[in-house]
């Protein structure tokens, strides 16, 4: 029998997330979102990871997330972690568009996004949010 004792060199390529999909447009207009977000799933809790990525650095560290639960699979309720950092999520299904997801941060104030349906096809879901920005 022979033993092979060769070492695999580890793989040099560091672990790149995926970036939320995500459009903002100006600030500052009434009852129209404030940009658009193409989520990847329903689940809620997988997603905001990728969402905080892009917000935070933009707008300050996401302290609070409103949303409808009628399209999501998954929807946390209270405090979650969401990289490195607490959440707080609140569903309320009646008081809430359920195409839109509201954003808090104690830094630089609110946001209403779009939220496109995961399952949408890409020119559908490009129209959709160059239309929100």
């Amino acid at each position: 029998m022979t033993l092979n004792t060769t070492r695999l060199r580890s793989h040099a390529t560091p672990f790149r997330p995926r970036a939320a999909r995500l459009v903002l447009g100006p600030a500052s207009r009434f009852g129209r979102p404030d940009g658009a977000w193409w989520p990847r799933s329903r689940d809620l809790a997988r997603e905001l990871g990728e969402l905080a990525d892009v917000i935070d650095p933009l707008w300050g560290r996401l302290t609070h997330v409103a949303v409808n639960p009628r399209h999501w699979r998954l929807v946390p309720h209270g405090v979650v972690v969401v990289n490195d950092h607490e959440v707080t999520v609140d569903r309320f299904a009646g008081a809430l568009n359920p195409h839109r997801i509201l954003l808090q941060s104690y830094t630089a104030g609110r946001w209403d996004l779009l939220v496109v349906p995961p399952l949408t096809n890409a020119s559908s879901a490009a129209r959709l949010m160059a239309a929100a920005a």
